[in-house]
């Protein structure tokens, strides 16, 4: 059994329309739900063997603002890439571990999740991330496979799903 987790970045700035995509870093709401979305990924108790990541500013910021205690390994194809790009960089970086955890971007982290998940393991974790998988937000994936060689096949579960607003209501979307 192997694990995957997914934690989008947290919230960019916009403040500075010039600033290119790459170069945005997080706006105070974004460092807020980094910061508790690191202490949740904490307290979950999976013990993250590597953290692959996009070099993205926001998603530094993100780390940064998390502290989850692994030092990233960041590659450049992470930086808004679909399903088949993170399976390629987890197959050549994961090696023996048993649980890797990347920090990216959508829609390629939701796109990951619906490629991976089969019809049958759907569950309402599942169907809320599918809804929409907002900033910051923070997922687990079951994968019943020995080597990440085998990443790709269609039968993984997500057991695990949150986002900054189920633990801080002050977070959700703004009206």
């Amino acid at each position: 059994m192997k694990y995957l987790g997914l934690l989008r970045h947290a919230k960019s700035d916009w403040d500075d329309r010039s600033t290119r995509d790459f170069d945005r870093g997080l706006n105070e709401r974004g460092r807020a739900g980094a910061r508790l979305m690191g202490r949740h990924i904490r307290s979950q108790g999976q013990k993250w063997d590597q953290l692959l990541a996009s070099p993205a500013v926001r998603v530094k910021h993100t780390l940064e603002a998390a502290a989850i205690g692994i030092e990233p390994t960041y590659d450049q194809r992470l930086y808004l890439a679909g399903p088949e790009t993170h399976y390629e960089v987890v197959r050549e970086q994961a090696g023996d571990a048993d649980a890797v955890l990347i920090a990216a971007h959508n829609p390629g982290l939701q796109d990951l999740v619906l490629a991976l998940v089969s019809h049958e393991n759907e569950t309402p974790d599942f169907r809320e991330a599918m809804v929409k998988f907002p900033t910051a937000s923070f997922a687990i994936l079951e994968l019943p496979i020995d080597d990440w060689s085998e990443l790709g096949r269609r039968d993984a579960r997500l057991v695990h799903f949150m986002r900054p607003r189920d633990l801080d209501p002050n977070l959700g979307p703004e009206d």
